[in-house]
């Protein structure tokens, strides 16, 4: 899986008006927690630019004034209008201890039902998966090379090594429609 560095400072103090204060100044509001310590600190805003809004998973490698961390994101608070991130959660990485987190889902294969005029329409772009850090996948491989026109493929049936799914196995990840025009032709040929 991939990482990416973010450098932190830690916060002499906690409160309300400190983290509207450390937003004015571009400044995130972060914690830390799941190791030995709860570390309260903040980060640069411009930062979490390739960490948040990419669909791809990242391990965090955190640099809290000298302090290096592994962990994941486990939660990022945004303001319900202007979309300005808020807060981030860390959940800190430990050998062995495995973790909940959402992967992003690959497709594989050629769809029969896509060659024959359907549309790939996409229902989970990412996964709910439980692994130790070392079998993190970077994405959840799905095949669709066995899907026709009108089918689905559930998330029990994708096949997985070393981790687990943890969204529920009857949920559609993808399905091929059938567009109206298509429908009408295959109304007309019976």
């Amino acid at each position: 899986m991939k990482s990416l560095e973010i450098v932190g400072f830690k916060r002499a103090n906690l409160g309300k008006t400190d983290a509207k204060a450390l937003r004015l100044d571009a400044q995130v509001p972060c914690v830390l927690y799941g190791g030995k310590d709860t570390v309260h600190f903040s980060v640069p805003a411009i930062l979490f630019r390739e960490l948040l809004y990419t669909p791809e998973a990242h391990i965090v490698d955190l640099n809290v004034e000298g302090t290096l961390y592994r962990a994941i994101v486990q939660d990022a608070q945004f303001h319900p209008v202007n979309e300005m991130l808020l807060h981030v959660d860390f959940l800190e990485l430990e050998e062995g201890k495995e973790v909940k987190m959402d992967i992003p889902v690959k497709y594989v294969g050629v769809s029969p039902g896509v060659l024959a005029g359907g549309k790939l329409v996409s229902k989970l772009r990412k996964v709910r998966v439980r692994a130790t850090m070392e079998n993190l996948p970077d994405y959840v491989e799905v095949n669709i090379s066995s899907m026709e026109l009108g089918k689905s493929i559930k998330v029990g049936s994708v096949q997985t090594t070393n981790y687990t799914i943890l969204t529920n196995a009857d949920a559609p990840i993808a399905t091929i429609t059938i567009p109206r025009a298509l429908k009408g032709e295959m109304a007309a040929g019976k």
